[in-house]
């Protein structure tokens, strides 16, 4: 398996994770639907998430994640396919955690994985499709160690 994953850290602070460990998360979220791909991690601050969020969804507001899935002309050839970005806003995934009573770090795995699966083409709009996505990150975290994060009350992605 080859997979390129560019992590670009955007924010002004230490991560608690390291590159390394997103990218072993980003490998374990592509492992079972590609043997090639490409993407990029992008951690931002919450300013720009803000307007990210504002411009593709109209929401003006901070979130945790978005991913914006590549969409090439046909024409253009590339080596690996190219899945796209991931962005991510640290600060909102420590504020959440705490605010769930998440451990950070399983925080930041159901996360990453959660935008890596929208670029691989799922989603969560019907329920349907919400069980499958989920179904997913349960047994990837489960791989992990860590608990489901659906057991409480209410769905923690919006």
């Amino acid at each position: 398996m080859t997979y390129y994953i560019d992590i670009q850290n955007a924010t002004e602070e230490s991560l608690p994770v390291s590159e390394e460990e997103l990218t072993r998360l980003a490998t374990l979220a592509l492992r079972d639907f590609r043997k090639e791909a490409e993407l990029t991690v992008r951690l931002v601050m919450p300013d720009e998430m803000i307007y990210l969020n504002h411009t593709y969804r109209k929401q003006n507001k901070t979130t945790n994640v978005l991913a914006f899935p590549s969409a090439l002309p046909p024409e253009i050839q590339i080596e690996c396919p190219l899945l796209g970005d991931v962005i991510i806003c640290p600060q909102v995934l420590v504020e959440e955690s705490k605010q769930l009573n998440k451990a950070l770090e399983a925080h930041w795995a159901l996360i990453l994985i959660h935008g890596i699966l929208h670029l691989l083409g799922y989603d969560h709009i019907k329920d349907d499709e919400a069980a499958i996505m989920q179904d997913i990150e349960v047994r990837l975290l489960a791989e992990l160690g860590f608990p489901n994060p659906y057991d409480t009350e209410g769905n923690e992605l919006e």
